[in-house]
């Protein structure tokens, strides 16, 4: 008498235990598919040594001035130079984050404006492991850079301010929160980007959405008059990111109201999770 268990057929025609197989069929397919448009990995590339860039030269530019005397503000505490502030700058954050979501956008609306996802779907008919693959991909290039970038930034800056006796060691308090911050904001900003581009699905609409979101909506919610709408812009993701990124040492005004470092990671991993769940939910329940 026979044990063999009968073997399941899965969506490339193989066996059961190839369900792992499958998907990881799929993530090679997606890996292809997004190696082959060469202007993604170019603008990708691009974009973390610009960020790079911009975080080396102003800190550079800052060399010369970190020595003079600063004069006494009343009633705040005396001037210091906070090297994680300049050395992970916003705008830098701003050049990573914008390429990343325009990256994730692309990767979902790029295959329905070609009309390349029918044929996607005629070969995966399980449009939730194909969703579900573009998000791994997209999540696991996009932190690449975004460690990349942040890891990059940080030692090389404080490596130049170790000069003026002001560089910080990955071991100071706050730094890897800060690195870390610095670098996950990326992927969450990707992952932005392709639930815009699985609810819209169309170029210029999605990035426009992005850039809604990610720079005109703080915008909105950056006042100190109502506590609400402070709270709100304290959970945008770029605003969680710069709470995570203060140095605890330094002096940096916060405001009214200001974010908590728990609450600034919570809203970085919803911001990411209600990303996924519009994605996948979205791909796999239009057009059916």
């Amino acid at each position: 008498m026979s044990t063999r268990t009968p073997s399941r057929t899965g969506p490339f025609g193989r066996t059961a235990e190839p369900s792992a197989a499958a998907f990881t069929d799929l993530l090679a397919a997606e890996w292809i598919k997004m190696r082959s448009l060469r202007s993604t990995y170019w603008v990708l590339a691009l974009s973390a040594v610009a960020a790079i860039a911009i975080n080396v030269n102003g800190v550079h530019s800052d060399l010369p001035y970190i020595d003079q005397s600063h004069p006494q503000v009343p009633g705040e505490p005396p001037y210091t130079y906070d090297p994680l502030f300049h050395g992970l700058s916003g705008i830098a954050a701003a050049v990573m984050t914008l390429a990343a979501a325009a990256f994730g956008a692309i990767t979902v609306f790029g295959e329905y404006a070609t009309g390349m996802i029918r044929t996607t779907f005629a070969a995966v008919p399980d449009r939730r492991a194909v969703i579900t693959a573009k998000v791994v991909m997209v999540a696991a290039i996009t932190l690449l850079l975004g460690v990349l970038v942040s890891v990059t930034s940080f030692f090389t800056v404080n490596a130049m301010l170790s000069s003026r006796h002001v560089g910080l060691s990955i071991h100071d308090p706050g730094c890897l929160r800060a690195v870390v911050a610095y670098a996950a904001v990326v992927p969450v900003c990707a992952l932005i980007g392709m639930a815009f581009g699985a609810v819209l699905r169309h170029a210029t609409a999605s990035i426009v959405a992005v850039v809604g979101l990610l720079f005109l909506m703080p915008l909105l919610f950056g006042g100190d008059r109502y506590r609400f709408l402070k709270e709100i812009g304290n959970h945008l993701p770029l605003a969680a990111q710069a709470r995570l990124a203060l140095n605890p040492d330094s002096y940096t005004s916060l405001g009214a109201y200001p974010g908590t470092v728990t609450g600034s990671w919570v809203a970085l991993a919803g911001w990411a999770l209600v990303a996924v769940i519009t994605a996948v939910t979205v791909v796999r329940r239009r057009d059916v």
